[in-house]
């Protein structure tokens, strides 16, 4: 048997440096330099869109090509003669070797839900400039390390969940903590996610026909690539993509005709609807509906996303929000409350650091990865896709009158019911906007009213409509581009629904594994059965009460999102710190320590803050007084319209204060205990044990890339295969 790395693509192919990529390189970063310079020297006069767009797809070209490079090639040293868990472990259900152009577009939608379009929407309430700063400097250095370095010691474990992996690598006691705590997290993010695609959809005939025709045409992908046309990605791309844009035109078709009344769903059935598909989508076989679901969709998200990009190039919008807005430093924002540090970098999440991320890059994804060389463009490539998304985001927020803007974000107890009070209100806040602006904003879209619809997704459509309507079909196309966004949205969140709980599935079943041996396989049919149901059963009884009940279920739980999220992403990275110091790569440990200090740092700040601030807007506990306060006077509080709801807010303050400080605890023991683990491996490097499996060559044959370089054309060619790759019986070298 050859050593590995004999045969095959070792790692990522070093490019040479002309003359020509030099030139290119250099223009490229002088566009981001030039665009950062412009946005940080912006002092009070609006500059145009464009500019935030330049700094950052500049400072995201220059990411993926040489830090991305160093960490496939110096840190990790992805090896493309190693056989990964899809090639070795193939069973056509849950590992699966497939084409990393599908595999992409799995990964990218399952990763990108609700994060990327509302965070930073509600983060721009501090400005457009701290946002976009950690938009991209987090995802270069934190979100895409993250994700990448998760995913390949996934593969290099059989595909091993992130709990499962604290378990085997940092102990038993922070192993332990980390499986609590990643399972609980989960089913709270599932649970809130759910919950945005329930309000976006509830009473939408056209975006329940258009997203509800996706799950055909995904198994008719998944069929036709499976047995009609194997390896045929183009060919089915192109027939699912305008199957697709049919489905979406079809829709307003369906909206205006007689079956609207079919169509529209209340929220209470479309809760059922989405546990009967989460559950089925966990159950079936990968490539049948999930992979294909996820790739066609990838189509839409990245399609429109770069659509708007183009749109902002043409049309030359210019931020009208300033550049850092004074609540930045009060901390009393209408939209939410606390200071720039640590909450901004709590809002945004998912734009730049995301541990829902590492969850599918130790779930789904390293379970259909072909090669091992294909784990930079996967987990760094798609992270870097998503925090575009959130710089559109951005720019959507920061396009529109900052006085719509916080009209539109502010909640109805802040700003009252009326465009009279809101536009009050809003000038207290120091930015001018008429009642009759306000009234014309909601007309041009065809709404009631704009006021208080809180949650980012109504201003991120406001924005696309804008951008939008100025290229294509002017004013009089608003409210359609608008409705379009809304239903955009909730299918970039189903996406990530559907892959969570696969993924929660699978962290179950490990988790099992430790009691009973049959769980261990992924795929035997009693545990994929019953942890499903367990998965769909916990983030849906949630769902269901929040649907139900404004003040109780999901909603209960929805002000931890965001720091439970930014927790995880911290048990991630403390992983991936503890094996790269125990697999012999402690020089490189900080690519993973240095975003995980970032990391606790913020999150256990904001914890604090959140668990014994006496701000009744920022402290749990200190809101549980109030509201308890008011109950022993008799009165009653807004939000609540009665003394029942009184004793519900104390209930729901007592729970999210006391699971913050657990949540904190859990995270607090895997630190020490990975410390625990890295000091040992260091003091005792022969004493250390890795539960990676060993060293298997592998048959496959594929591109690192989404685009084979003319090396990898060759080989595919000697070996008789299409740009997809595959299987062969000897690799050729």
């Amino acid at each position: 048997m050859p050593e590995p790395g004999a045969t095959g693509t070792q790692r990522t192919p070093a490019a040479r440096a002309t003359p020509q990529s030099v030139a290119v390189w250099v223009l490229v970063a002088l566009i981001g330099a030039v665009g950062w310079g412009v946005l940080a020297l912006s002092r009070g006069e609006e500059i145009s869109a464009a500019w935030l767009l330049a700094a950052a797809l500049g400072s995201y070209a220059i990411g993926y090509r040489f830090y991305s490079r160093f960490i496939a090639n110096r840190v990790l040293k992805l090896d493309g003669t190693r056989a990964t868990p899809a090639e070795r472990l193939d069973n056509g259900v849950d590992f699966h070797p497939t084409d990393r152009r599908v595999l992409f577009g799995h990964h990218f939608a399952a990763v990108a839900g609700a994060g990327p379009l509302v965070g930073p929407v509600l983060a721009a309430q501090m400005g457009y400039l701290p946002g976009t700063i950690w938009i991209v400097a987090g995802v270069i250095f934190a979100g895409a390390v993250q994700d990448m370095v998760t995913l390949f010691f996934s593969t290099r474990r059989d595909g091993r969940s992130l709990g499962q992996m604290a378990r085997d690598e940092i102990g038993p006691v922070g192993g332990a903590a980390a499986l609590l705590a990643v399972f609980t997290i989960m089913i709270i993010l599932l649970a809130v996610l759910g919950l945005v695609i329930v309000n976006a959809l509830g009473h939408s005939p056209w975006g329940v026909f258009s997203i509800g025709m996706t799950i055909p045409i995904a198994l008719f992908m998944g069929v036709y690539l499976r047995y009609l046309r194997p390896g045929r990605v183009t060919e089915v791309s192109v027939i699912g993509v305008a199957l697709l844009l049919l489905a979406i035109v079809a829709g307003g078709w369906v909206a205006e005709s007689s079956w609207a009344d079919f169509f529209t769903l209340d929220k209470e059935t479309l809760v059922l609807w989405m546990i009967g598909y989460g559950f089925f989508a966990s159950v079936l076989p990968v490539w049948l509906l999930l992979a294909p679901r996820d790739y066609l969709s990838t189509f839409m998200k990245v399609g429109t996303i770069a659509l708007m990009a183009v749109g902002v190039v043409i049309a030359m919008p210019t931020l009208k929000m300033p550049s850092v807005t004074d609540f930045a430093t009060r901390g009393d924002g209408p939209v939410f409350a606390g200071s720039m540090f640590p909450f901004v970098f709590i809002t945004i999440a998912c734009g730049a650091l995301s541990g829902f991320h590492s969850l599918v890059a130790s779930g789904t994804t390293p379970k259909m990865i072909q090669k091992e060389t294909q784990v930079r463009v996967i987990g760094y490539g798609a992270m870097l896709t998503e925090s575009f998304v959130a710089v559109m985001a951005v720019i959507a927020a920061c396009i529109i009158e900052p006085g719509l803007f916080f009209g539109v974000n502010s909640p109805a107890g802040v700003i009252g019911t009326t465009v009279q009070s809101a536009s009050a209100a809003v000038g207290h806040f120091g930015f001018a906007i008429s009642p009759d602006a306000l009234a014309q904003a909601a007309k041009d879209v065809e709404e009631t009213t704009l006021l208080s619809r809180t949650g980012g997704a109504p201003t991120f459509a406001l924005g696309m409509s804008e951008i939008f309507s100025s290229v294509f079909g002017g004013a009089g196309m608003k409210a359609f581009w608008y409705h379009f966004a809304i239903m955009f949205e909730a299918l970039f969140i189903l996406t990530t629904v559907d892959a969570g709980t696969r993924v929660g599935r699978f962290m179950l079943q490990d988790t099992l594994g430790n009691v009973h041996k049959s769980f261990k396989d992924v795929s035997w049919k009693p545990g994929v059965w019953l942890a499903s149901a367990v998965v769909v059963g916990g983030w849906g009884y949630f769902l269901w009460v929040g649907v139900k009940d404004p003040l109780g279920g999901i909603n209960q739980l929805f002000p931890l999102f965001g720091i439970a999220n930014q927790l995880l992403a911290a048990v991630a990275l403390a992983v991936c710190t503890t094996l790269l110091v125990k697999s012999g790569r402690l020089k490189w440990a900080w690519v993973t320590a240095v975003p995980l200090a970032w990391d606790v740092a913020v999150t256990l700040t904001a914890s604090y803050q959140k668990i014994f601030s006496d701000d009744v807007k920022i402290g749990f506990f200190a809101q549980r007084d109030k509201y308890q306060t008011g109950i022993d006077a008799g009165k009653v509080l807004p939000p609540a319209k009665n003394m029942d709801e009184m004793h519900t807010v104390v209930t729901n303050a007592t729970v999210d204060g006391v699971l913050s400080a657990l949540f904190a605890a859990l995270i607090i023991i895997v630190l020490l205990d990975a410390a625990r683990t890295c000091f040992k491996a260091v003091s005792d490097p022969g004493a250390v044990r890795l539960s990676e499996v060993p060293w298997t060559e592998s048959k496959i044959i594929a591109p690192a890339g989404l685009i084979a370089t003319a090396e990898e054309k060759a080989q595919l060619a000697a070996a008789g295969l299409d740009g997809g790759g595959g299987r062969v019986k000897d690799p050729v070298a």
